[in-house]
């Protein structure tokens, strides 16, 4: 599950779209899909998320930012493939309809759904069936800042931001309105501008959240934060709520370790690759194996690992590193330079 205050977006991908017209089907088609913004989702969604209130004792308000949240207001690979709204997993009790799709490991199963309404009845379903979720039920269905608070601590999301995420997107849009059981016009803007709170999660998942003193970022599905002058390791960790040696193990980083301003801090364990469509990075002037990693939220040993490196070898300026699959002997062969006199 993957399961994020002023927000503002890192532009590694264009969001948001406006819409002439949407498509939403309940079966898959050849058809070309066109996005729908958030707007139009709830307008077409909320009768669902109030009625698995009504159901299950969840609150509309709470499904339905998980939705948008998981889904990308409906536009994920997930949703619009497979219905699934909420990026659920397979598991070992699913005996219905599955689809495969990269997440956090290569061509995992995820549940398919024949309508959309069938992954909200799951998604409650999957919730109020789960003992971990249990203490949910004991708050009110307008009570919805607490059972965000409450998925993120029973491990809903990996992210340590995630309650604040639900919490944004609720009150940007004025969900908890449906928490009250009733469906309502949904024509009219909620709000003047644009939300505060766009970005992709379903499928792309860069975005940036302003909490406390830092900003928090998101690459490769992990938080991270920039260091600003003055900042110290005991600082950052009491902030957020993080035990002592997390920050160095994350960061693979010894103590004591010396903090820089600028330095990119992961909150959460680094990945074995980096994110879909980031093939390979070309070294620049000054980068290190160790700054390329932190770059883009790789293992240090697995980005050895994948290029046929020994740990502690340096990498050349303008050589290829590749960042999501292991490199070939042959590849190797073929980067080899060509010294004129001899024969390969």
């Amino acid at each position: 599950m993957t399961k994020k205050i002023l927000v503002l977006i890192i532009p590694l991908f264009i969001f948001g779209c406006k819409v002439q017209q949407r498509q939403v089907s309940n079966k898959n088609t050849n058809t070309s899909y066109i996005p729908i913004e958030r707007r139009e989702y709830i307008k077409t969604f909320n009768s669902l998320a109030i009625k698995e209130m009504k159901r299950s004792r969840i609150p509309a308000s709470i499904t339905l930012a998980q939705a948008l949240l998981e889904s990308d207001n409906g536009n994920s690979t997930l949703a619009t493939k497979a219905n699934n709204h909420f990026g659920i997993k397979c598991h070992s009790s699913w005996s219905g309809p599955k689809v495969f799709h990269d997440d956090d490991k290569r061509n995992e199963c995820f549940r398919k759904y024949r309508s959309v309404y069938d992954s909200y009845k799951n998604h409650s379903d999957f919730i109020a069936n789960g003992d971990r979720y249990q203490f949910l039920f004991n708050y009110k269905t307008t009570d919805y800042k607490s059972w965000a608070k409450g998925l993120q601590k029973a491990g809903y999301a990996t992210s340590r931001t995630y309650a604040t995420m639900l919490i944004k997107i609720i009150e940007d849009n004025k969900l908890y309105d449906f928490d009250s059981g009733k469906e309502m016009d949904y024509s009219d803007p909620v709000n003047t501008g644009t939300d505060s709170l766009e970005f992709i999660a379903g499928d792309v998942d860069n975005f940036t959240i302003s909490i406390n003193k830092h900003k928090v970022y998101n690459q490769n599905r992990i938080d991270y934060i920039i260091v600003k002058k003055g900042d110290t390791y005991k600082a950052i960790t009491e902030e957020f709520g993080m035990l002592p040696f997390e920050i160095y193990k994350y960061n693979e980083l010894n103590q004591p370790a010396k903090i820089s301003e600028g330095q990119i801090l992961y909150l959460q364990p680094k990945r074995n690759k980096a994110g879909h469509g980031l093939e390979y990075h070309t070294v620049e002037a000054g980068e290190t194996m160790y700054l390329i990693s932190q770059k883009y939220g790789v293992k240090l040993n697995k980005l050895y690992e994948k290029n046929l490196m020994e740990k502690g070898d340096k990498s050349e300026i303008g050589k290829k590193l590749w960042l999501r699959n292991i490199k070939t002997h042959q590849e190797a062969i073929d980067e080899t330079p060509v010294i004129e006199g001899f024969d390969k």
